[in-house]
């Protein structure tokens, strides 16, 4: 018996569909086939995955663990998310020097025995002084910022060869965009150099000491803040007399990790009219490392001028 047409006329443009839906399916897979997958990054900050996003451009994804700028990174408490991203990396950039071993520990549990990991403060080199304790805070050490960003365009090309020349390329790019910034630490030291600062925390210390600041912070103080502990009456009183006494021309301000302590060496900057310059460890919404950065600089040589 023969269908009606339009019965028939249904069934061809049905099958019409599906053939035209399976070959179009078939191509699909074949690009994806084609197209290289893209090197997954984990870095434990914003700061490092910034960087590693600007190296890699479109050739990586990049999850950074700590991003919040509105909390203290050394309170973070990683979760099952963060294990996942570390076990499927390909690449992770680490801080190290005590400020992130969450990573360290998640990728031996995770048993990503194959992931390349840059532990910046081993790049950088930087060991605690005599008797003193590693600043851990290498992101403000542009030489060690170009170091890193070296390595981990390596490690990229190991990890995705055919893009290595583009790797290196956007290595060279991101260096020589660093080059101003410490023209502009090479020009505050000229003007400014042997002059006294305070600070809450070690955070700005390498661009300080860059610029030709002298820290006249009481090592006790600052330390303590960073542990999250109590600064003694005696060695607060000590810290504030910086100000009271017209020793330092600026305060920077570990924005955040605010407590009543360093609520108070913020008044007292601000009532002996000296300006107070807020610094962050992770990046700033709507910023990158390299506007970021010219940020901290432009404000502390606008203070050092007043």
């Amino acid at each position: 018996m023969s269908l009606p047409t339009s019965r028939r006329f249904a069934l061809l443009t049905g099958a019409s569909l599906a053939l035209l839906a399976g070959c179009g399916s078939s191509s699909d897979s074949a690009d994806a086939r084609s197209a290289p997958a893209r090197v997954a990054v984990v870095a434990s900050t914003n700061v490092w995955g910034d960087i590693a996003r600007r190296i890699g451009g479109d050739r990586v994804d990049v999850t950074s663990l700590i991003s919040d700028p509105d909390q203290d990174p050394h309170s973070y408490e990683a979760d099952p998310q963060n294990q996942l991203a570390l076990s499927k990396a390909k690449v992770v950039v680490e801080n190290g020097g005590g400020y992130d071993d969450f990573v360290d520990r998640m990728l031996k549990s995770g048993h990503n025995d194959s992931a390349q990991v840059i532990n910046a403060v081993e790049v950088s080199g930087r060991m605690a002084p005599e008797g003193g304790e590693l600043n851990e805070h290498v992101w403000y050490d542009f030489p060690t910022v170009a170091k890193v960003a070296d390595r981990i365009s390596a490690a990229l090309a190991k990890a995705d060869p055919a893009d290595a020349g583009a790797f290196g390329k956007n290595a060279a790019a991101f260096k020589a965009k660093l080059a101003p910034l410490e023209t502009e630490e090479a020009r505050i030291k000229k003007a400014h150099g042997g002059e006294g600062v305070a600070i809450t925390e070690p955070v700005p210390l390498y661009m300080t000491e860059a610029s030709g600041l002298v820290n006249r912070t009481p090592a006790r103080f600052s330390e303590a803040i960073e542990e999250g502990d109590d600064v003694s009456p005696r060695v607060l009183q000590e810290s504030l007399a910086l100000f009271s006494g017209k020793k330092v021309k600026v305060l920077v301000y570990n924005a955040q990790t605010s407590g009543p302590q360093t609520g108070k060496a913020e008044a007292a900057a601000e009532a002996a009219g000296i300006p107070v310059v807020p610094v962050t460890e992770t990046l700033p919404k709507g910023k990158d490392y390299l506007g970021w950065m010219t940020g901290n600089l432009d404000a502390l040589a606008s203070a050092l001028a007043k």
